[in-house]
């Protein structure tokens, strides 16, 4: 099945979007936008993920800011909201498991404790997809969800010649698997 703005891959349905729109994140302009964005929610969490992330814990509050411990100590790090998981975040603004770097970066700290090689788990999905966000339709719909702090990551695309699908390329493998990717690379030629 395909219809003129979807792709059937393996029975996941990738808005032609994820294929065509040029993307490459640029930090050092946007400063970790898409963790910081304002809303009274965080990222989608899978029920397997908040296990783990909450067994990991002791080792991931060692990357936080104190406020943003008070607030997991006070509240947890996750809400479903109308049966949907969900990162906290603080003061309808930062993630709960943000922290910042030199120069005011918004980053991720269960990614660094990962990158530190403290513990095996990288970050939650839906965090490594964006700006791809999953919809579920019968099954695994891709769509970009396309927010005015990620311009910097469009002029950066087009710059580096980058479509959405290449900068993804390691989010959606781990989602999919290399076949499935190398299908969609194919199909997208």
């Amino acid at each position: 099945m395909q219809s003129d703005n979807l792709l059937n891959i393996n029975n996941v349905l990738v808005n032609k979007e994820i294929k065509d729109v040029k993307f490459a994140c640029d930090l050092s302009r946007c400063k970790g936008a898409c963790c910081t964005m304002e809303s009274p929610y965080g990222a989608p969490l899978l029920i397997k993920e908040v296990e783990t992330i909450g067994n990991l814990m002791p080792i991931i509050t060692d990357y936080l800011p104190k406020e943003h411990i008070e607030e997991i100590g006070r509240d947890g790090f996750f809400e479903e909201i109308n049966g949907i998981l969900m990162t906290r975040s603080l003061n309808d603004r930062a993630c709960v498991f943000v922290y910042y770097e030199t120069g005011g970066i918004a980053k991720c700290a269960i990614e660094k404790a990962c990158k530190d090689g403290k513990i095996n788990f990288l970050k939650p999905v839906s965090c490594h997809l964006f700006p791809i966000r999953i919809s579920k339709f019968g099954g695994d719909v891709l769509i970009y969800e396309e927010i005015n702090e990620c311009q910097s990551a469009i002029l950066n695309g087009f710059e580096q010649n980058v479509t959405i699908a290449q900068f993804c390329m390691n989010s959606l493998v781990r989602q999919y698997g290399d076949q499935w990717y190398n299908k969609l690379i194919e199909d997208t030629k």
